[in-house]
């Protein structure tokens, strides 16, 4: 009986094994997923950084000022002025629309019930 005992512990303990090894494995290859999804990550902030100081240069007010004044044959923009804005109070909302009525119900008053066949 002792040797049936001492030959499941060993199994066990091999099985335990072969589970902790192949567990170690799979920590250490999320471990490494997870570092390149770091690196992935800090790469795209910094070509969004890079993206926003080219927006920002590109968007520069005297550019296209100078931009509009080259195309205007083309593109007929002119410069903004103050009075080209109007209130919140100026702007013509429309109105809700009516919805349809589809399925009418007849309603009747008491005095109308008792005249009904």
């Amino acid at each position: 009986m002792r040797t049936v005992l001492y030959i499941l512990t060993v199994l066990a303990v091999v099985a335990l094994a072969f589970w902790a090894y192949r567990e170690n494995y799979a920590t250490q290859q999320t471990l490494n997923d997870a570092d390149n999804l770091r690196r992935d990550i800090r790469a795209a902030h910094s070509r969004l950084a890079v993206l926003n100081a080219e927006w920002a240069y590109l968007n520069r007010p005297d550019r296209l000022r100078d931009l509009a004044d080259i195309n205007f044959d083309r593109l007929g923009l002119l410069p903004l002025v103050p009075e080209q804005f109007g209130l919140i109070d100026q702007i013509a909302y429309p109105s809700e629309p009516e919805l349809p009525i589809l399925n009418p119900v007849d309603v009747f008053s008491d005095e109308q019930a008792g005249d009904r066949p």
